[in-house]
């Protein structure tokens, strides 16, 4: 069975992938409904049914299937070296990943609440939520490449100021589109 091994690892590489690319752009779908919301008739019903579209098309063919897939082809690796969960790197990795699947859900009940026309959230806290996927990729990827090298006290600093020039840029930008609507 371990022959099989770089094909399901490559498998689940890919899945992670397209999982994550759904992800980055899920919420900029969710931004782009918020916003045509709050344009005139008739613009605001062509946009929104437009929008309701895409996100499902996004949600449901490509987002949900490679989450499915991904962790499955995780659980099989996972089966394949058991000794891999003896690992302090992997808990760590582990606990990332169910935050990411609390992040998906979380993304999920947004693409429900928008698909029935109930706008809760602004759009400027799209764009923050936005990069709740890629804190947790930057997370995941530096505890698979640095194992047991990194150390937590500087992972965990690494993260909070990537979340911080994250939420700076985001202030930067709307502070931009407030000056220049068009940017």
């Amino acid at each position: 069975m371990t022959e099989l091994y770089g094909y399901i690892k490559a498998l689940h590489l890919i899945f992670v992938i397209t999982w994550f690319a759904g992800l980055f752009y899920v919420p900029r779908l969710f931004i782009n409904h918020i916003e045509a919301s709050l344009r005139p008739s008739p613009e605001k019903e062509i946009l929104t049914k437009e929008f309701k579209l895409m996100t499902k098309r996004l949600w449901y063919i490509i987002t949900w299937p490679s989450a499915i897939l991904a962790v499955l082809f995780a659980i099989w690796l996972l089966v394949l070296f058991p000794g891999w969960l003896q690992q302090p790197w992997m808990h760590v990795k582990l606990t990332f990943v169910v935050l990411l699947i609390l992040y998906h859900l979380k993304n999920h009940q947004i693409f429900k609440q928008l698909q029935r026309d109930e706008i809760k959230y602004t759009a400027n806290f799209m764009r923050i939520w936005n990069e709740g996927a890629t804190i947790i990729l930057f997370a995941i990827v530096f505890l698979v490449v640095l194992k047991s090298t990194i150390s937590w006290v500087y992972g965990v600093v690494g993260i909070l100021t990537l979340g911080i020039l994250l939420m700076l840029g985001i202030k930067l930008y709307k502070r931009i589109r407030d000056k220049n609507p068009d940017a």
